[in-house]
């Protein structure tokens, strides 16, 4: 319980410096463009840090040789806990943004700096509105940003993973950019798999697998490509699970 309060507090005093540091970068973006951008994506990776210091995660990352640095992908993985987010963006060797659900545009603080970091809120209900979520993810792929998305919609604690969202990987077929499918594994027991909402130390693993690349697909696997990510990352957890 202690690793929560202490983690509730560093939270809450993050975000209320971040009120009059994201008024500075605001003020600062103006005469120089992207700057709130790349100085934000610092302060957050090190923030993320802080916070999986104090929950007390032990990280192994594995295959980050296979993340290209010369182009943007759309990363996607299994989510098993709110601190997916975190080992996912401190490990990762290129920037990124993610893609959440709609209702975190909402919080005051958290949000701002989602958006610094270029975070694409889908909204599930409105598929108008959701399509104009995945055109802007089409664009920010195509300008050279990164997204990374969890095509299984909500937390999953079972072994089984939820089935794909076919519609997920359209950004990725749009902007022409390869896939990198992530395995996330024990994210979960540092939270919330443990009793009144309590931290605990934990080794989790984080790998990056090979670049998919659609085009040279099987047509079948083209047609059915949530599907088909899912195999690969489920087949890359077995993989991990042996090894314990």
């Amino acid at each position: 319980m202690l690793r929560t309060i202490i983690l509730f507090l560093f939270l809450v005093l993050f975000f209320l410096i971040g009120f009059p540091v994201n008024l500075i970068l605001t003020a600062m973006d103006k005469k120089n463009p992207g700057i709130k951008t790349k100085v934000s994506e610092k302060l957050v990776k090190n923030g993320f840090r802080c916070c999986l210091f104090i929950a007390g995660a032990k990280i192994t990352v594995k295959g980050v040789e296979n993340v290209p640095r010369d182009q943007a992908v759309l990363f996607v993985s299994n989510h098993r806990s709110y601190f997916d987010i975190l080992v996912s963006y401190v490990s990762s060797p290129i920037p990124l943004g993610f893609v959440a659900k709609k209702e975190m545009e909402h919080i005051p603080g958290l949000s701002t700096w989602m958006k610094n970091i270029r975070c694409l809120f889908l909204d599930r209900e409105n598929i108008k509105e959701g399509l104009k979520t995945i055109l802007v993810g089409v664009e920010q792929l195509k300008s050279g940003y990164s997204v990374y998305i969890c095509p299984e919609g909500t937390r999953n604690h079972k072994e089984e993973m939820l089935p794909f969202k076919e519609g997920s990987t359209k950004m990725a077929e749009k902007a022409k950019v390869p896939i990198i499918p992530v395995a996330l594994t024990n994210t979960d027991a540092l939270f919330e798999l443990n009793s009144h909402f309590s931290l605990k130390p934990t080794h989790v693993t984080i790998e990056f697998g090979e670049p998919i690349h659609i085009d040279q697909l099987q047509k079948e696997d083209r047609k059915f490509l949530g599907a088909y990510l899912q195999t690969t990352i489920h087949s890359m957890l077995m993989k991990e699970k042996s090894k314990e």
